[in-house]
């Protein structure tokens, strides 16, 4: 198994330092400074030319009648990947000093710092943009953003490389637990057309609430969660890389189990996960994209597993795909419908599509390499589409072990999409 010291590495790579508003502040060590219209014009020319180019992402994969209903799932806003920049305020980072900001409005960030949180404290109707256009933050122990409240956040790349990196401990504001490089309780978005690279000590990006990507290439190094939201993580698009020590993309809410869905329609995915490439807690749905996952975990899982489209390619030390009993509002069901998946799986008690519930292939391509292909707690349905098992075609699950399975190996692909929740299918 490779994951920890390509993990390593990377995190080693890209490791920065800096320092929360709140703790630092009281201190005495920087000091909060309020957002106000400060740049040089060359940044200015050099947004306003990215945002004349604007690019709306089109979410061709996503479905109204699957176990979620994804059509109005992402807003136009989501979409567009460059900001309005008719009344943007300009800013460029200083070392020690925080950035507040405290009302809805567009905002262009540029400039290397070190102990910088941007700090969002709005309304709660306020939706706010971060345009990061070549920006780099190192901080030690607090976000490099932190959205304390607002309606929505939007963290938007320009065309340039931008960096938010948190290499030590984090400390806690008051009884929020800031445990991620970007961290948000309400509703965050990330898009753009430029590079995001996130280094953190514990999760790369966590919102409270819902998590969207819709465009942007996003690289993500961390010790726990990469992707993590309380309620769902909905991707449309988007080239992202993950090495994660934990999972991959993680929704789950402590305190309420018929929440935390994944839905993805569309992207390139990357993910290099200790625990479970992608894991929700209610349903995860894959509509499209393209997905390389190499995990010591599961490769995906939630309650409900549907797949009907994409192209999925997993590595698994644990079970490949899994439908396992984690909400009390659905019954686990794997159901694969379309889309070309293939799955390796390691030596031991290990399943690659395993469901604690029913089974239900109804089409795609789906090509398994493992000593048991399939095992359920309920009902097999096998009425379309195409299996291979270890080389040769099966017409039927037979949930027992076959002979002849692959030990070792990895994933090739890439890719995703995403949606939104609903039930049926």
């Amino acid at each position: 198994m490779k994951m920890n010291s390509i993990m390593m590495k990377k995190i080693l790579a890209m490791g920065l330092a800096g320092a929360m508003i709140f703790s630092m502040a009281a201190c005495g060590t920087k000091e909060t400074t309020e957002v106000t219209e400060e740049n040089t014009e060359e940044v200015v020319e050099v947004v306003e030319e990215v945002s004349q180019q604007e690019m709306i992402v089109t979410t061709a994969n996503v479905t109204s009648n699957g176990a979620i209903d994804a059509s109005d799932l992402f807003t136009e806003r989501d979409l567009t990947q460059t900001a309005d920049l008719t009344d943007a305020e300009y800013y460029t980072l200083k070392d020690g000093q925080d950035i507040e900001i405290t009302s809805a409005g567009v905002y262009v960030l540029s400039g290397t710092a070190a102990d910088v949180t941007i700090k969002v404290n709005a309304g709660d109707e306020d939706k706010v943009q971060i345009v990061l256009n070549g920006v780099s933050i190192t901080n030690s122990d607090s976000p490099a953003i932190y959205v304390v409240n607002a309606d929505k956040v939007f963290v938007t790349t320009t065309d340039t490389e931008n960096t938010l990196s948190v290499t030590g401990t984090f400390t806690a504001d008051g009884d929020t637990n800031t445990d991620a490089a970007i961290f948000s309780k309400d509703d965050l978005v990330l898009n753009g057309v430029g590079t995001l690279n996130i280094s953190s000590t514990a999760n790369g990006v966590t919102s409270k609430d819902d998590l969207k990507i819709t465009g942007g290439t996003i690289n993500i190094s961390c010790e726990s969660d990469a992707l993590e939201a309380n309620d769902s993580v909905a991707i449309a698009d988007g080239n992202i890389t993950i090495a994660s020590n934990k999972d991959g993309i993680h929704a789950e809410n402590d305190d309420d189990d018929t929440v935390g869905y994944v839905y993805i329609c569309g992207g390139n995915i990357r993910i290099e996960a200790a625990d479970d490439g992608i894991h929700g807690t209610t349903i995860t749905q894959i509509d499209g994209g393209t997905f390389d996952i190499d995990t010591y975990g599961e490769g995906i899982e939630a309650t409900i597993v549907q797949i009907n489209g994409g192209t999925v390619d997993v590595y698994a030390a644990d079970d490949g795909i899994n439908a396992s009993a984690k909400s009390s509002a659905y019954y686990p069901e794997l159901q694969i419908n379309g889309g070309d998946v293939t799955i390796s799986m390691g030596q031991g008690d290990t399943d690659a599509l395993d469901s604690n519930g029913a089974l239900t292939i109804t089409g795609g391509n789906i090509n398994i390499t493992a000593q048991s292909p399939f095992d359920y707690d309920g009902t097999g349905t096998f009425s379309g589409g195409t299996v291979i098992v270890n080389g040769q075609e099966v017409t039927q699950l037979s949930n027992q072990m076959m002979g002849g399975g692959m030990m070792g190996g990895g994933p090739g692909g890439m890719g995703g999409g995403f949606g939104g929740p609903g039930f049926g299918g």
